[in-house]
């Protein structure tokens, strides 16, 4: 593993990072890849970094944040303390912009509405013990929601944890239960249905815009 590390950062400072494109144009939509260097692959981006992954290094991704997004060294503190659990990845090195994660395999709960796979309980309880123990941690589960959750052979995993050391409260898990409970089981799942991306992107949209209405009425 040592020595595997040790080529995939070398790949990571020669290949990747001279070559990739990354822009964050909004702070609260996914950074933008512009260009990705052959042979990596681009998995996915949040709304700090983009995660990659090299064909040669098939267990571990490369999560790297895009220019002026601050929040790597409160990640890099998340993961120290997150240390080994089945439900989240594991930091395996770092730099000044990129993190060398464990390889989570799987499909968002995101995905799983856009393709109609079914979401049995025992995710939302799996992923509801994970956050049980992030906080015995003394981290503050945040923004945890259907993008940043995965399916794996029907059981949870949380694929994104940069914001839990941020002490404000938040609803977020708790609302995608309460969807879960009172829409998908008894209407989604039931009939069936495939939700397009338009479709979940603008309930996205509209919850984060319901919450932040939501905070400035509670201020006054």
């Amino acid at each position: 593993m040592v020595n595997s590390l040790e080529s995939l950062q070398e790949c990571i400072q020669q290949e990747l990072l001279r070559h990739i494109k990354l822009e964050s144009v909004e702070p609260y939509n996914p950074v933008i890849t512009h260009q990705v260097p052959y042979p990596w692959q681009c998995l996915g981006a949040g709304n700090y970094a983009a995660v990659l992954a090299h064909p040669d290094y098939p267990e571990q991704v490369v999560k790297v944040y895009a220019p002026g997004r601050p929040g790597i060294g409160e990640e890099v503190e998340v993961y120290r303390r997150l240390g080994e659990h089945p439900a989240f990845s594991q930091l395996y090195a770092s730099g000044e912009n990129f993190l060398v994660l464990k390889r989570l395999r799987g499909v968002t709960l995101y995905d799983c509405l856009h393709r109609g796979i079914p979401i049995p309980p025992q995710v939302i309880w799996d992923i509801d013990g994970a956050l049980d123990f992030a906080r015995s941690r003394g981290l503050h589960p945040h923004d945890v929601h259907g993008r940043n959750v995965m399916m794996s052979e029907g059981r949870g995993l949380v694929v994104d944890i940069s914001d839990f050391l941020n002490a404000e409260p938040c609803r977020a898990w708790e609302d995608v239960k309460r969807a879960y409970w009172w829409i998908y089981r008894p209407i989604v799942r039931s009939l069936r249905l495939r939700m397009p991306y338009f479709l979940l992107d603008g309930v996205r949209t509209g919850y984060r815009l319901y919450r932040h209405a939501f905070r400035i009425f509670r201020r006054h």
